[in-house]
């Protein structure tokens, strides 16, 4: 019955689309609104005496909005349930009511990965590692990431009691917390790496992106960082304001950051930097990957366009449209794309997507070349193409060997090695934050997957040593000594980083740093 209907919906969205375009041709060729309508109705009337399974008014009518929208095959263009747009509101604004705790799933148990800064979790002193056994009295064994965060939602002020285990606690913990506004900072991470380079990772633009930046940035600052890299990768966007107004911390007033072309006058903008560089000084690498879309495109576009910016990864997603939210009386919501974006050269990195999931993908995208504002070239039409590409996705051959041999257990291997760590935190066993992956440590993981079934030959899970330590280092971070420590490891494992690192270390100018990338290309290329 539910796939017959869905054909109803699919019937509706073509009679919109081609059914009122044939009547207007019937009619000497002149569009009529009110027979476009008559058609509609007359097909509704059809569909509610004759198809075989009974379709509800309501029903019939939302099934047909949602083949209109479908019909203008633009993915960003969508109905959004009530659900799904109280997301989306709940993304950009990075607030919501509960706890303030990221949880993952761990051995079929939800576990603390850390608390919000300033949430109720952290004041009432939930830590890295906690098993969350209990809910409001309700055992959590099996509970998917979705229910645990359903649970500790609710109303402002309201009381929920969670029971923990702790690893190195005897007994289970008792907390009761006061449910409150809770804010998911944009701000991923934040370090000071060798050599006098700051490290920001950005990834989202809510409505506090430009406010949590800017504290981010002027705290490396008062460290005496005399360079900065700025993560992007990953960075899906959000809201159009936040990146223009990160752009225009980089850049000079009057600069153009980003021009909107739309049918109406409120889609047909000109964004132009209103300060002046808040870092005039500070050398910037922007780091970018096929995940960075939208307000982040617009970043990265403009800065590369000015160059105010170095731009190291791999080309972004090529989101080059502006959508608007749309509300609607039943709480559910339209998202409709109301213009086309395009930076300061004129380019459009918007990439073409096939129509529906039958049509090949492009196998190649034609790039026009534009200039920047000091004569270099760059690239629209599918993306922002980085100055220099790094980053390479493909797995080695041992890397290959040990997914193919984990298979359908990637989770299991990564309980594993949380246990494990949690395991050397019950002894006592790391005790700097500088350690080093042993092969007592690797021995020990191996030992922990054998326990938990784990059947495949040693040598491949040798051969990716170096991967598996990573890995697994990054997890005893996480468990011992929390997400500062983890983030540190991931910088100094990340070879993107370490290359943007090594760029921007002891240049003291923009101009600087474009010459020394230059100087590296060649040398690359040799």
């Amino acid at each position: 019955m539910r796939a017959r209907a869905l054909v109803v919906a699919g019937v509706l969205g073509t009679s919109l689309a081609s059914g009122g375009w044939l009547l207007g041709r019937g009619l000497n060729g002149r569009e009529s609104s009110s027979s476009s309508t008559r058609l509609f109705d007359a097909v509704s009337m059809h569909v509610k005496r004759y198809y075989v399974d009974s379709v509800s008014d309501s029903a019939l009518y939302e099934k047909a909005m949602i083949g209109m929208l479908q019909e203008l095959h633009d993915p960003y263009t969508q109905y959004l349930v009530p659900s799904r747009a109280r997301r989306i509101t709940e993304s950009t604004t990075g607030n919501y009511v509960g706890i303030g705790v990221n949880v993952q799933r761990r051995d079929n148990w939800p576990m603390v990965i850390a608390p919000f800064p300033g949430s109720p979790a952290e004041r009432a002193g939930l830590h890295t590692g906690d098993r969350i056994v209990e809910i409001d009295g309700r055992p959590t064994h099996g509970w998917t990431v979705d229910e645990t965060v359903k649970a500790l939602r609710g109303p402002p002020e309201s009381l929920v009691r969670v029971v923990i285990e702790r690893p190195g606690s005897p007994g289970r913990l008792s907390f009761s917390l006061t449910r409150g506004g809770v804010h998911r900072r944009s701000v991923a991470r934040s370090l000071l790496l060798p050599d006098r380079v700051g490290y920001v990772s950005v990834n989202s633009f809510s409505d506090s992106t430009e406010r949590e930046l800017q504290q981010a940035v002027d705290s490396l600052n008062a460290l005496g960082i005399a360079s900065l890299v700025l993560d992007l990768r990953g960075n899906p966007g959000g809201l159009l304001n936040q990146g223009v107004s990160v752009a225009d911390m980089f850049l000079t007033r009057g600069q153009p950051i980003v021009s909107m072309h739309g049918r109406t006058k409120d889609t047909n903008q000109e964004f132009v930097a209103t300060g002046d560089k808040r870092w005039p000084d500070l050398p910037l690498v922007v780091l970018i990957d096929e995940g960075s879309a939208s307000a982040a495109e617009i970043v990265a576009g403009a800065l590369q366009d000015h160059d105010r910016a170095l731009l190291l990864g791999r080309t972004s997603f090529g989101k080059g449209s502006a959508q608007a939210v749309m509300p609607l009386a039943s709480g559910a919501a339209v998202k409709l794309t109301t213009a086309r974006w395009f930076t300061p050269s004129g380019r459009s990195i918007d990439r073409p997507r096939p129509k529906d999931e039958t049509e090949p993908a492009e196998d190649s995208v034609t790039r026009e070349s534009f200039r920047t504002e000091h004569g270099r070239e760059v690239y629209g039409g599918g993306g922002i193409v980085p100055d220099i590409v790094a980053g390479d996705t493909a797995l080695s051959p041992a890397e290959q060997a040990l997914d193919n041999a984990l298979g359908a257990r990637v989770i299991d291997f990564r309980d594993a090695m949380t246990a494990y760590s949690i395991q050397l935190k019950t002894k006592r066993a790391i005790t700097s934050r500088a350690f080093t992956v042993t092969p007592q440590m690797l021995d020990g993981l191996w030992a922990t997957m054998r326990s938990r079934g784990f059947a495949f030959d040693r040598r491949i899970y040798d051969r990716a040593s170096s991967l598996v330590a990573q890995l697994l280092g990054r997890e005893i971070a996480l468990n011992v000594f929390g997400r500062d420590a983890e983030a540190e490891r991931f910088a100094r494992d990340d070879q993107v980083i370490q290359t943007a690192a090594r760029l921007v270390s002891g240049v003291t100018s923009t101009q600087q740093l474009l010459d020394r990338a230059r100087q590296f290309e060649a040398t690359a290329r040799k």
